[in-house]
C-alpha cells in the first residue's frame, strides 16, 4: 500500500472545522504527518484547548482518511492547541496577552466573581495559560475566592521601570486592589483616580504570555468600564445575570453598553448565574425560584450565544469562601457546568477571532 502525504492532505481537506465553517488544510490545522506501511499519524492544531468539539474533529479525520484512501489504515490523531488571538503582540500594553475577556453584569449580586474565578479555573484545567485581573477596585473580592487575602505583590524592574509581579494561586495570575489596601479599610475615591488604578493594573503589571486574561469588573456600566475599553483592545465581553425580571432589566444595559458603536466590543455570551437550585440531598431535583430561561431570552433577544446554566448550590458558595473554586472540588455536575461554561466561552473566543476584525482600543472622550 503506498500511502503519500499529499493523499493524506487531500483527505484531510474534506475534514471541516465545525465552527470555523473551513476545511482543516485551509485553516492549516494539520502538522505533522508521518507515513509508515499502512499507518498514519498526524497532528490537528486546535484553536483552544478547551475545545468541545474535539473528538468529532478526531473521528472525521479518522473516517476521511478511511473513505478517501483506504478502510484498512490504521490512523493515529494527536491533537493539540494554538489559542487564536487578533491581538497577540500588536499592542504596547498587555502584548503578550492573546485574548482579554471582560467579565460584566449589569447589576449586583448575581455572581460574577463567582462565575468568573471558576471560568479562570476550568480554562486552565483545559490546558490554557490564564490571568484574572480584578477590576472591581472598591468591592475586591478575587482575592477571597483564591485563597489568598494577605498576598501582597513583589515588584521588580524592567528596563528600568517598577513593574507589578501577579499572585500565583492555583495556577492562575491575579491582580487586584484587594492585594493593596486592607480589607477593612473602605477605598473611597472619585472615578478618575479608580479608571488610573485600573490603568496601573494594565500597563504595569507584569504578565508573562497568557491565552486569556480574564478582567472581573465591577456592576452597572461606569469609568472603569470606558477605561477598560480605552486601555486595551478588548478581544470580547461575557456578561452573567440572573433569571429574574431586575437582573435581566440591568444585564441588557451592560449587553447595550459594548454594543455602542463607539465602543463595539463583541459580545461574547450571556451566562445565567443561579439558574436553579439543586439541594445535596436531591441532585436530581431542579428548582427555577428566581425564574427560568431568563439569560436565554435575553441572548435570543440579543442574538448573542448563550454560554450556559450555573446552579445554585452550596458547594459553589463554600469553594468561594474556602478560596478554591468550586470547579476543582464540587460535585460532578458543578463541575461539568463550569468546564461546558469555559468551553463555550473559548469556543465564541475563536469563532470572534476568525470572523471578526480586531477590535480597537475606544477613542472617546465621555
Amino acid at each position: 500500500m503506498n500511502i503519500t502525504q499529499e493523499a493524506v492532505l487531500k483527505a484531510l481537506s474534506t475534514v471541516e472545522e465545525p465552527d470555523l465553517k473551513k476545511d482543516l488544510v485551509t485553516l492549516n490545522m494539520v502538522d505533522k504527518i508521518s507515513v509508515d506501511g499502512n499507518k498514519v499519524s498526524f497532528t490537528i492544531i486546535l484553536t483552544t484547548p478547551a475545545c468541545p468539539l474535539k473528538e468529532l474533529i478526531r473521528k472525521s479525520c479518522v473516517d476521511a482518511i478511511h473513505q478517501h484512501i483506504n478502510k484498512d489504515i490504521e490512523v493515529t490523531v494527536n491533537l493539540t492547541a494554538e489559542v487564536t488571538s487578533t491581538r497577540f503582540g500588536t499592542t504596547p500594553v498587555l502584548p503578550k496577552v492573546k485574548n482579554v475577556i471582560a467579565v460584566a453584569s449589569g447589576k449586583g449580586g448575581v455572581g460574577k466573581s463567582t462565575v468568573t474565578s471558576n471560568l479562570a479555573m476550568a480554562l486552565a484545567k483545559s490546558g490554557a495559560s490564564v490571568g484574572l485581573l480584578d477590576a472591581d477596585i472598591f468591592g475586591p473580592s478575587i482575592p477571597t475566592m483564591f485563597g489568598v487575602e494577605g498576598g501582597r505583590p513583589e515588584v521588580t524592574e524592567v528596563d528600568g521601570k517598577n513593574m507589578i509581579i501577579p499572585i500565583d494561586s492555583l495556577g492562575i495570575k491575579i491582580i487586584s486592589m484587594g492585594f493593596l489596601a486592607p480589607a477593612e479599610n473602605a477605598v473611597v475615591w472619585r472615578g478618575p483616580m479608580a479608571s488610573k488604578a485600573l490603568t496601573q493594573f494594565l500597563g504595569d503589571t507584569l504578565w508573562e504570555e497568557l491565552d486569556y486574561l480574564l478582567i472581573d469588573l465591577p456592576p452597572g456600566t461606569s469609568d472603569i468600564h470606558l477605561t477598560l475599553v480605552q486601555a486595551v483592545p478588548v478581544t470580547g465581553v461575557v456578561i452573567v445575570t440572573t433569571p429574574q425580571k431586575v437582573a435581566l432589566a440591568d444585564a441588557i444595559k451592560g449587553v447595550a453598553m459594548f454594543r455602542q458603536p463607539q465602543i463595539n466590543v463583541p459580545v461574547l455570551g450571556v451566562v445565567e448565574n443561579m439558574a436553579y437550585f439543586t439541594p445535596a440531598e436531591l441532585p436530581d431535583n431542579k428548582y427555577y425560584i428566581f425564574g427560568q430561561d431568563g439569560g436565554k431570552e435575553l441572548s435570543e433577544r440579543f442574538e448573542v450565544p448563550f454560554l450556559g446554566e450555573i446552579p445554585l448550590v452550596q458547594s459553589i458558595r463554600e469553594g468561594g469562601d474556602n478560596g478554591v473554586p468550586a470547579v476543582k472540588t464540587a460535585d460532578e455536575a458543578t463541575t461539568l457546568a463550569f468546564e461546558n461554561l469555559a468551553q463555550n466561552v473559548a469556543r465564541q473566543v475563536a469563532i470572534r477571532n476568525a470572523t471578526q476584525p480586531k477590535t480597537q482600543k475606544v477613542e472617546i472622550k465621555v
